[in-house]
């Protein structure tokens, strides 16, 4: 059994913006997969529920004529692993949507609350935030944007306001077209576990003179900060310089301007940082190969 004080199943974005403007102390239930196990836990124990996932409009991935790809929160990470679009255009995110849990947690678990949750360790963030998502926020005051870095507050706290949900991430085609990426999950086991720490990098390269060079390059990381942290200081290092064994090296050390891991029972921030050296180098490696693929 699961302690809730009461269930309400919306049956439209209005519906529900008015179910939770209504509702004291209500919590969005939207696959379920983390809601109910931390209300199993006593985390969320007492709270009122309003129930997004039967909402159809809520759920799929398109693209309109401009290249502007529509992710909608109900999607479920098997369904954004399968999107076309997503193959074609957001590979990246495809990657990262596959080392979700196991089949059954990828069935049920939506790209809106994994980036909902405000938690460092979502598998999706880091690919959100390098492909430069907007979250489209839709509440009683109307619908507004809000870029995908600066959704998060803390950990564990976004910048949703009483009656606000999640109804779309926007990707524009700027932001994808011409770049290849690589996600890194470093966890305990191969499956069903949460990131110790996560890397994902995305690229654009050029050829200069002969040379192999970076145009253009994003990099998050998840759990090296309360909240998934893209590292400017490092992208601004790599900007511009050719690819070579030099340029990974200096990355490893520009990385720490950047990052900062924390120490905790499921490990070391000695040892956060010198894996977050070894999944920064693999994963920009990856992304500059599958761009001369």
């Amino acid at each position: 059994m699961y302690d809730m004080e009461s269930f309400y199943q919306a049956t439209s974005i209005s519906d529900a913006v008015s179910a939770l403007v209504r509702t004291e102390n209500p919590v969005i239930l939207a696959g379920g997969t983390d809601v109910l196990i931390q209300m199993r836990e006593g985390k969320l124990a007492g709270r009122n529920v309003v129930s997004i996932f039967g909402i159809p409009e809520l759920r799929g991935v398109s693209i309109d004529e401009e290249g502007t790809i529509r992710i909608r929160p109900l999607t479920v990470f098997s369904e954004l692993t399968g999107s076309p679009i997503v193959q074609k255009h957001l590979p990246m995110l495809g990657y990262a949507a596959d080392q979700v849990g196991g089949p059954q947690i990828r069935n049920m678990g939506t790209a809106g609350g994994n980036i909902s949750n405000g938690v460092t360790s979502a598998d999706t963030a880091p690919s959100q935030q390098c492909y430069n998502s907007v979250v489209e926020i839709t509440g009683p005051d109307g619908v507004r944007l809000v870029p995908v870095q600066e959704f998060y507050v803390s950990a564990g706290k976004v910048v949703l306001q009483k009656g606000e949900l999640v109804t779309s991430f926007l990707i524009k085609k700027k932001d994808y077209e011409g770049f290849t990426g690589d996600y890194i999950k470093y966890a305990m086991r191969n499956a069903m576990d949460i990131a110790n720490l996560s890397c994902a990098s995305l690229v654009k390269t050029k050829r200069e003179n002969g040379a192999l060079k970076i145009d253009e390059v994003r990099m998050c990381f998840g759990v090296a900060a309360p909240v998934p942290l893209r590292c400017k200081n490092t992208e601004a290092f790599l900007t511009g310089k050719e690819i070579n064994d030099a340029l990974y090296e200096g990355l490893q050390e520009v990385l720490l301007t950047d990052i900062n891991p924390r120490d905790s029972w499921r490990a070391s921030k000695a040892f956060r940082i010198n894996t977050a050296k070894q999944i920064a180098v693999r994963s920009l490696r990856k992304a500059v190969e599958r761009q001369e693929v």
